[in-house]
């Protein structure tokens, strides 16, 4: 009894063990098909990936050969669509919203033969007379540069953009001021009579300028108060910084603290054009894929015939008395050019270039050199 109790309760058990048993042997049929047929391209992928990732280390970043198939297979990818994105460099977008009279030509004509050199987007616009913008005209702005095609570099004499205001990526920008007495010379000379490129391109710039104003003797103008020789014609500086709000076109403290932390939170580099070449030295180690051998250029022959005709001619330097007013008139902008100097001199030092001596004096006792300058 006891034996046919254990065998007829051990029968459906028996029965299930088989079912269990079949079903485990179809699925080991299963995966053992499955592990011969992929097993090799599993470990053929695996090799690939570790491979890859080693060469992306050593290299640092994908082999060329990778990208260009990556590129081409990407174009036709969708038929007439367009291209696939190539790699881009870190920054890719770069504003430079150039100071007036800052030696931006010089820069804007180096640009121009780094561009080529490089092949990034070079748009340089040749908008002179609009830095101040309405909200609609500053959307509109940003979204055109915004669509520009990557890596690019985009200049034009406007004041800051704050992009993050219209939630757009947040280009990096740059920029180069100089003394603010040296810089406003050489704008007042040049809207008169213009520089070495043409005898009559003051004329264009300036046609409806009387003569008596064209020849307006420079002291005259400072210690007689003529509008072009005060303020607010004379802050010019800081609003480039400062941004697009009214206050900032207001001589004051608001609009220098707000120019300094726009410097601070936006600038990757703001210059001073009294040491160009260190400036370009920083450029050149800081955004490489757009500056590289830009240092070269600038010392080349060839580039100075052509960066001695943008010099501004007929250049005088006021009396010291007036350049006591000037000062005294522009005391917020010279607070934040000895701000951006500091700045400059730091970013140095921690690029390891030597700065050159500094003096706590203001600029404007070294103005006569200074109204030499071939670069203005």
């Amino acid at each position: 009894m006891m034996t046919f109790r254990t065998a007829a309760a051990h029968k459906p058990y028996s029965g299930f063990m088989r079912v269990r048993s079949g079903r485990g042997n179809r699925l080991a049929v299963v995966l053992l098909r499955v592990s011969r047929r992929d097993l090799s391209c599993c470990l053929s992928a695996l090799l690939l990936f570790c491979l890859g990732s080693v060469i992306y280390e050593v290299n640092g970043g994908s082999p060329k050969i990778l990208l260009d198939v990556g590129y081409y297979l990407g174009r036709f990818a969708d038929g007439y669509g367009s291209l696939a994105p190539r790699v881009l460099p870190f920054p890719s977008q770069v504003v430079y919203n150039r100071v007036g009279k800052c030696g931006s030509r010089t820069i804007v004509l180096l640009l121009r033969m780094l561009a080529d050199r490089h092949q990034f987007t070079l748009i340089s616009s040749d908008i002179h007379n609009k830095t101040r913008l309405t909200k609609r005209e500053q959307e509109n702005l940003i979204r055109n540069i915004s669509t520009t095609p990557q890596p690019f570099l985009y200049t034009r004499h406007v004041h800051f953009l704050n992009f993050s205001r219209f939630k757009t990526d947040e280009p990096v920008h740059i920029n180069i001021i100089r003394d603010p007495i040296s810089r406003f010379l050489s704008n007042y000379f040049f809207r008169r009579f213009g520089d070495w490129r043409g005898e009559e391109n003051h004329v264009v710039r300036t046609p409806g300028m009387k003569e008596d104003e064209r020849y307006l003797d420079i002291n005259t103008c400072i210690l007689e108060s003529y509008p072009e020789c005060t303020n607010p014609r004379l802050f010019y500086i800081i609003p480039y910084f400062c941004g697009q709000h009214p206050q900032c076109r207001e001589p004051g403290l608001w609009a220098l603290e707000t120019a300094k932390q726009n410097v601070l939170d936006h600038y990757l580099l703001v210059g001073v054009l009294e040491e160009l070449e260190d400036v370009l030295l920083l450029l050149e180690r800081l955004m490489p894929h757009f500056f590289s051998d830009v240092l070269n250029i600038y010392r080349s022959p060839e580039y100075r015939k052509l960066g001695n005709l943008t010099g501004t001619v007929r250049k005088q330097s006021p009396n010291l008395e007036a350049l006591r007013v000037l000062y005294q008139r522009m005391e917020y902008e010279y607070r934040f050019y000895q701000f951006i100097r500091a700045q400059f001199h730091q970013t140095k030092r921690k690029i390891g270039l030597k700065s050159g001596p500094q003096s706590s004096r203001p600029q404007r006792m070294n103005i006569q050199e200074q109204t030499e300058d071939p670069l203005t």
